[in-house]
């Protein structure tokens, strides 16, 4: 009986973001949410700490009744030379179970100056405390606050675009919708490196022992976010996005991911959904990008690559 050898992996690591990717991680059991926000947050502080700085922004603080009555809290940056006009609003990341708008201040910040457009944060509850459809609700309530107060703003209702990294993609994503849903305009669906799909969870070996975040990772998050109907037909696109198989009139999109990604393929996958549905989309795959490539490598050609093209959209509204 003869044996095949296994194929050695055809995926190699920029070589310019090996030092940041060559720590060991701790490996997170299956089902521990509450262990992997914990680790999650203090990876998230120690990016904050490597994110540009901006000098000409102010910050704002807003708050704002979601659904139910609880209040969210906005954080709103306007750069010295706002151009009038625009703005995004933006969710941050964490797997949808962790993250908070202060890991996220630096980069909006400087997003912000560098584009000269404002941006507007939404601090929406993650899971398991929320779960379901209210992730996308409370940005979608983020998303009407800005609409609403979009004339005292400065800002052209018609020129609002919703912004996400990672974990943030889903309830951004699934806010579009809603949004389609209800009237709201949206200009522009700009996600980076999205997590959209509750399916991504059987390993593939060529990606996660490179990926930082690992298919347990992702199923344990999606597991808080749906409970036991994540995997079943019982998901909706506003949760799930990648379930989506309408994408008739969404605004046009610019999606990114590495090639060392876990979320590649759904990243992909769903680009090709909204470009069937005639959605305008532009796409970027990433040579030896693993997720976060940007925020723990922020001198890296492929960074100053992507947040060109990511301003370059951005300025577009």
């Amino acid at each position: 009986m003869s044996t095949t050898s296994p194929q050695p992996s055809r995926y190699a690591l920029d070589p310019e973001l090996a030092d940041a990717f060559s720590a060991p991680r701790p490996a997170v059991a299956r089902g521990d949410w509450a262990k992997l926000r914990e680790l999650g947050t203090a990876g998230q502080a120690y990016m904050a700490t490597l994110d540009p700085a901006s000098t000409g922004v102010t910050r704002t603080r807003h708050s704002t009744p979601a659904a139910d009555g609880a209040a969210l809290e906005l954080r709103w940056y306007r750069p010295r030379e706002a151009t009038p006009g625009p703005a995004v609003l933006y969710v941050h990341g964490g797997g949808m179970i962790l993250g908070s708008l202060d890991a996220y201040d630096r980069l909006l910040g400087w997003y912000a100056e560098q584009s000269r457009v404002p941006f507007l944060s939404v601090g929406y509850r993650p899971a398991p405390e929320s779960t379901g459809t209210a992730l996308a609700e409370d940005v979608y309530t983020g998303l009407r606050w800005l609409n609403q107060h979009a004339p005292e703003l400065d800002v052209d209702p018609h020129r609002i675009a919703v912004m996400a990294d990672s974990g943030g993609g889903a309830p951004a994503a699934g806010a579009t919708l809603l949004a389609r849903e209800r009237k709201l305009p949206i200009a522009r669906q700009i996600l980076i490196y999205p997590m959209l799909d509750d399916r991504t969870v059987n390993p593939d070996p060529a990606l996660d022992a490179v990926a930082p975040w690992k298919y347990d990772n992702n199923a344990t998050a999606w597991g808080a976010v749906l409970g036991d109907r994540a995997g079943t037909d019982r998901v909706s696109p506003v949760e799930a996005p990648a379930r989506l198989t309408d994408a008739t009139a969404l605004p046009a999109a610019y999606l990114e991911t590495g090639d060392l990604d876990i979320f590649r393929t759904e990243v992909i996958r769903y680009a090709a959904t909204l470009a069937a549905a005639g959605v305008p989309v532009e796409l970027h795959v990433h040579p030896g990008a693993p997720h976060g490539f940007d925020r723990l490598a922020p001198d890296a050609a492929v960074t100053r690559r992507a947040h060109r093209d990511r301003l370059r959209v951005i300025a577009t509204l």
